[in-house]
Formats: structure tokens, C-alpha cells, sequence
């Protein structure tokens, strides 16, 4: 079943608890071992909301984390938008919030003034964030980031393709994009048009790719921007276009080697889950996040994201680590 095809608001139940958590500790040099955990000995309930960038990781992690035993572990999956997720999380009402973005300050507050303090995140993932474009489009091939302003900065008077670039075809440019709750709206906003939700407002938006997805496909003309899962799930409607580096010059194609290499700039990102410190502390959530470590590139290919460098990998292990001590000594 394709987490993909789940609507905003949607939840899904699985058979397994999902958390992911960081504590803002010093990392070792090497990686530390983490205790192991008898998956088939859980029981619990965990609710999750927020990105629909992130939901499929987390749904595709639960499923695995399942098979694998945890069948005793109930986790469900809301999709809301990293905004929506993270206001939820900030009032208690979830123990996990999936996020395309990092918390941000007034979100943090929000969190502390409602007592849901020694929240973790942790990076569970990597992105190539996707400019689409309908696959009759054969001219627009590769976009810089300075044409991606030119279109969807505050203001734009760009309504047809030929005001893009010269040369380009006089055809009606039709822009769908994440609404103003999603982090990839403002992961986006901020790397192209210098500012996080600094955007034209005269698009179709929508929290739901898959909305976007349907849009983009049925405009000859039509642009948008999404997560890659969501582009590799359509590549047969779709096309991605090429970014140009604004360092090399050279454009390129959202993907595992050029998110891991560092070369897809500025659109390459670290997806999170946040979790509640008193969620963290229960068993069923630190064994889940130890397998989806153990797992992540499994996890990753299933859910069609980027995985972990090993580098970022020993990184959240030994995060992990540290969490699970301060955790039990809580």
C-alpha cells in the first residue's frame, strides 16, 4: 500500500512504534554500541503527525520494524504538514512529529510554554527536494536557481514560460506547490528566494502531493515542487528538471549520488522525526529507532528517499547512544 496516495489529514495504522530522537550531546570519534532489544516482546501505542515528505519514511520504517517482529507496537501515521505536525506536537497531542525542516524558534517556545520539554530529533533521512514539469515540456531542461526566483518570488509577474528565459515557448506557466504548513514551502522559499515563506501567493496549493503531482501532469505548462519520493513514484507523468549548481555551474539531477555527494544545490536536505522526551523514555520507541538505524538504507530504498551517509550514520548512532543514557537516568 503506497503511503504516497494518503490524503492530508489521513491516518494510517501500522503494526509497529515509530520515534526518532537526538540529544544535543557531544559526539565520540567512533561509534558506540547501543543495546539490543527484544522486538517481539513490545507492546504500545504511538501516534505520529506532521510532513508529507517524511510520512512515507515513517510509514515504510513501522511496516519493516513490523515484520521484523514489533507486531505487538501500533503506530499511526497523520500528514498534516511539518507546520501542522509540529503545532500538534507542541500541544501533547502527539508523541512524534515527521519534519522536512528543523524545529524553529516560536515552535520551540510554543513547546516549552506547553510543558512538552526534552523533545529529541533525530535525521532519519535525505532528500532531494524536486522541481516537476509536465512531460510534454521539452524545453525546460535545466533551471537555475536564479530563473526558480524569478518565478516564485513575492511579486512574480511570470505567467508564461517565454518570461523565463528567452528562447523558452509562449506557454502558459501554471505553478503548483506545498501550502503554507509544509516545511518543504519553507525549506524552498528560503534557498530560492532568500527567505523562508517569501512566495508568490497566486499558485495551487496543497499539503497533498499527490494533488500536486495530479496538477503538474495535466498542465502542458505546469511547474511544481515536492519531495523526490513523490517524483520517483511518477517519473511515468513527470519530469524532474535539472538544478544548476550555483557553485560548479554544471546542472544537476536529483538522486541519491548528488544529494550524498553534495553536488544537488541548494535543494539537497536532511529530512527529522521529533519526538517527546517522555515518549523517548519508553522502550518501544528507543528499540524502534535503533532498528531504523540499523536499517536505514533498507527503509530508504523502500520509501524511495535518500539514505544516510555513512558519516551522518555514525553521527545518529552515537546520538542515540547518549539520548538512551540520559534517558534512563531521567
Amino acid at each position: 500500500m503506497s503511503f504516497s496516495s494518503r490524503r492530508r489529514g489521513a491516518a494510517v495504522a501500522v503494526g509497529a512504534g515509530v520515534a526518532l530522537a537526538i540529544a544535543s550531546v557531544a559526539v565520540g570519534a567512533s561509534t558506540i554500541a547501543n543495546p539490543k532489544f527484544d522486538l517481539k516482546a513490545l507492546k504500545g501505542s504511538i501516534t505520529a503527525d506532521g510532513s508529507s515528505t517524511v510520512g512515507p519514511y515513517t510509514a515504510a520504517a513501522a511496516e519493516l520494524f513490523a515484520r521484523a517482529g514489533a507486531k505487538g507496537v501500533r503506530i499511526t501515521v497523520g500528514i498534516s504538514g511539518t507546520g501542522g505536525g509540529f503545532e500538534r506536537f507542541c500541544k501533547g497531542e502527539i508523541d512524534l512529529s515527521d519534519a522536512s525542516r528543523p524545529m524553529k524558534i516560536s515552535e520551540a517556545q510554543a513547546c516549552k510554554e506547553n510543558g512538552i520539554g526534552g523533545w529529541r530529533a533525530f535525521t532519519v533521512a535525505n532528500d532531494a527536494l524536486s522541481v516537476v514539469v509536465n512531460r510534454q515540456n521539452t524545453w525546460a531542461t535545466c533551471l537555475s536557481v536564479e530563473e526558480l526566483k524569478k518565478i516564485w518570488e513575492p511579486g512574480s509577474k511570470v505567467n508564461s514560460w517565454k518570461d523565463v528565459r528567452a528562447g523558452f515557448p509562449d506557454v502558459s506557466l501554471k505553478l503548483f506547490g506545498p501550502g503554507t504548513d509544509s516545511g518543504t514551502f519553507d525549506y524552498f522559499t528560503e534557498v530560492i528566494n532568500g527567505k523562508s515563506r517569501a512566495s508568490r501567493s497566486d499558485y495551487q496549493a496543497s499539503e497533498d502531493d499527490n494533488v500536486l503531482v495530479q496538477g503538474v501532469a495535466g498542465e502542458r505548462g505546469g511547474l511544481g515542487y515536492f519531495g523526490f519520493s513523490y517524483y520517483e513514484e511518477n517519473q511515468d507523468r513527470l519530469r524532474a528538471v535539472q538544478i544548476r549548481n550555483p557553485q560548479s555551474g554544471q546542472c544537476v539531477s536529483p538522486g541519491i549520488k548528488t544529494v550524498q555527494d553534495n553536488s544537488y544545490k541548494p535543494l539537497g536536505r536532511p529530512l527529522f522525526v521529533y519526538a517527546k522526551g517522555t515518549s523517548f523514555k519508553r522502550t518501544e520507541v528507543q528499540a524502534f529507532i535503533d532498528y531504523i538505524l540499523d536499517n536505514e538504507t533498507a527503509i530508504a530504498k523502500r520509501a524511495r528517499f535518500v539514505p544516510l551517509t555513512p558519516k551522518q550514520l555514525k553521527v545518529q548512532r552515537n546520538r542515540l547512544h547518549y539520548a538512551i543514557q540520559l534517558a534512563r537516568k531521567g
